[in-house]
């Protein structure tokens, strides 16, 4: 666990500090960015919809997590947008709310549900 919350803590770092600096050059607006690589179907563009499949799984997952409350929605809508910051910030305070317990940080209280089919 402490390897995996020092991973989190370094990506959070790192990744914070880079999207200032682009913040700082090019302003919030990455859309067109984002969007134009995908239409253009370049690398990039194939990495963006990589990212996006990855971003989607993310909003899924916490929100199936918090068993699709009206939390677990919002949670999954700022995980679909807050990408890889949101994911180490709330992975994170998972590490620590449910004391390394590493199945029900994943699963949430779905880790007491058995699945008999």
């Amino acid at each position: 666990m402490t390897i995996l919350r020092a991973l989190l803590v370094v990506f959070l770092i790192v990744l914070s500090t880079y999207t200032a600096v682009v913040i700082s050059n090019y302003g919030w607006n990455l859309f067109p960015y984002f969007f134009a690589d995908m239409l253009v179907m370049n690398w990039a563009g194939q990495f963006n919809l990589d990212f996006t499949g990855f971003l989607a799984v993310s909003a899924v997952w916490t929100a199936w997590r918090n068993e699709f409350s009206m939390q677990g929605l919002l949670l999954g809508i700022i995980a679909f947008f807050g990408g890889m910051v949101f994911l180490t910030i709330y992975l994170l305070y998972l590490s620590f709310a449910t004391r390394g317990n590493i199945e029900l940080m994943l699963l949430g209280k779905n880790s007491s549900k058995r699945n008999d089919e």
